[in-house]
């Protein structure tokens, strides 16, 4: 994931910033509790296309 990429982007839902987790492929909104995909390298920033993240995975 381009970093510079990494600094735009902001959560669709709460406007808060993401964090890539390379292992799932995704970026990780702990405002909103979304995960977002990344497909063939490009962000799928649609509320309806995020998982909803666990109680563990929001700590």
């Amino acid at each position: 994931m381009d970093k510079e990429l990494l600094s735009i982007l902001v959560c669709p839902v709460s406007k808060g910033p993401l964090e890539y987790r390379k292992t799932n492929q995704e970026l990780v909104c702990k405002a909103s509790g979304l995960a977002y995909p990344i497909k063939e390298g490009i962000p799928v920033m649609l509320e309806s296309q995020a998982r909803i993240l666990s109680v563990d995975e929001k700590l």
